[in-house]
């Protein structure tokens, strides 16, 4: 029993080095990136590397399928862009306006979907995402299909001008690593360990007198909150808010971005997020759909990766000490 213990101790310490290293690596590359590449198009990835990692705190560590997260990132979009332009706010208000009507989104869609289960609670959430969508297409307020155009970014704390690329960028990522640690927090604490064992056997956990919708409530409405800080962020970025951020499409991209990555998984999601991203900026230019494409990827990942790339690689590097021990 002992050696166990201390093996899985050892794994544990080794898994966390990794990670750290990868940590410390991907900062870096981070902080350089905008001196060698298109800021505008790093802070895409960022962006939606932020919306899938919010979108995997639901699917992969709450264990609920949501199609509607797109009405999250796309309304926060709109009440961002909105409160910035129409209302002259900073944009460190309107990004915080934006993740606020996410959240209340968020509790109201999550209301009504926690009392379902499996592709029930599915449809429930893409019935009332669609809802939102058709909402923001008649709406005055959304602007219908022009939507929201030349929203100013503003200066941040009344001095910092996010008019120029680099000031941008470097908000975009303080605001993207707070959300990715917010992510990290939740998952390793107790609250994080009650979503898993929900994930895993819901009925155990109602056995152990946890109140099972609360919890799923509560997932729901932290991961819309994250997604619309994603939302907000992406508004900015690019100086508007369309129908696009709002359609079923981009709650489809966020699920492929996902699940490409590795659903579960921390660093899983920014790199299926990271990977979509780039091939849909290198494809543009082509004139080749990149549905197609994008596509033909999901139908790889389902059939050959179901853990996708940061899981089947986890799931092999264990597999390989296995057996290693199992020799030795």
């Amino acid at each position: 029993m002992t050696e166990i213990t201390i093996s899985s101790e050892t794994r544990r310490q080794s898994a966390n080095r990794i990670q750290l290293a990868l940590l410390a690596v991907l900062m870096i590359g981070l902080l350089i990136a905008p001196f060698v590449l298109y800021p505008v198009f790093l802070m895409k990835v960022l962006c939606f590397a932020l919306f899938a990692s919010a979108f995997n705190l639901l699917l992969g560590f709450t264990g609920l399928l949501s199609f509607g997260h797109a009405a999250f990132f796309g309304g926060a979009a709109y009440f961002t862009a909105h409160a910035v332009k129409e209302w002259g706010v900073p944009p460190e208000a309107g990004i915080l306006l934006g993740v606020v009507g996410a959240a209340f989104m968020g509790l109201i869609i999550g209301f009504f979907a926690i009392r379902r289960q499996g592709i029930y609670f599915a449809m429930i959430t893409l019935a009332l995402s669609q809802m939102f969508f058709f909402f923001c297409l008649q709406s005055n307020f959304t602007k219908g299909e022009d939507g929201l155009q030349g929203v100013p970014r503003g200066h941040l704390l009344g001095f910092i001008d996010l008019s120029q690329p680099l000031n941008m960028y470097f908000f975009v990522l303080l605001v993207f690593v707070v959300g990715i640690f917010a992510v990290w927090r939740i998952v390793h604490s107790p609250f994080g360990m009650i979503l898993r064992s929900i994930r895993e056997n819901e009925n155990r956990a109602i056995s152990l007198g946890y109140s099972v919708s609360l919890y799923k409530l509560s997932a729901f409405v932290m991961s819309a909150a994250l997604a619309g800080l994603a939302g907000g962020l992406k508004a900015l970025v690019f100086q508007f808010a369309t129908l696009t951020d709002v359609t079923w499409q981009m709650s489809g991209e966020v699920i492929l971005m996902t699940l490409l990555g590795g659903i579960g998984t921390i660093f899983g999601p920014i790199l299926g997020a990271t990977f979509i991203v780039t091939l849909q900026n290198y494809l543009s230019t082509t004139g080749f759909p990149v549905t197609v494409i994008t596509g033909i990827i999901f139908i790889i990942c389902v059939l050959l990766f179901r853990r996708g790339i940061v899981g089947e690689f986890n799931a092999s590097r264990l597999a390989a000490k296995l057996g290693f021990r199992s020799k030795n």
